[in-house]
């Protein structure tokens, strides 16, 4: 039978390879890239799965004062496309790594 010292060990081993996997995948999720689009394409805002933006494109025929209004619905609407986006490949990617660790579908980790 384990002695309490060694199961807190172990606990502790198990916590830091959790942390070091989770510092990981934020890493990778920095690294995966999605793409929000509003206004059938005329706006798109590139995001990193983390939530990170990248660049905003805007077609010219939105560079109009009369178009100001339109412009800036759709740029929140290409953010929020990629935010929903970022947020899927996100949970995908965690349930792959909780899924690869043994833990329940719906565990969740301690900061995320």
């Amino acid at each position: 039978m384990e002695s309490m010292e060694e199961m807190i060990r172990a606990a502790q081993a198990a916590a830091e390879t959790i942390q070091k996997q989770m510092g990981e995948m934020q890493g990778k999720l920095d690294g995966i890239e999605v793409e929000g689009v509003s206004g059938g394409g005329l706006v798109k805002v590139r995001a990193s799965a983390k939530g990170r933006i990248i660049g905003v494109s805007i077609d010219d025929s939105l560079l109009q004062p009369s178009e100001k209004g339109i412009l800036e619905d759709l740029i929140a609407a290409a953010f929020n496309d990629a935010r929903g986006k970022a947020d899927a490949v996100s949970g995908e990617e965690m349930a792959r790594m909780q899924g690869g660790m043994g833990l329940p579908p719906g565990f969740k980790l301690p900061g995320m």
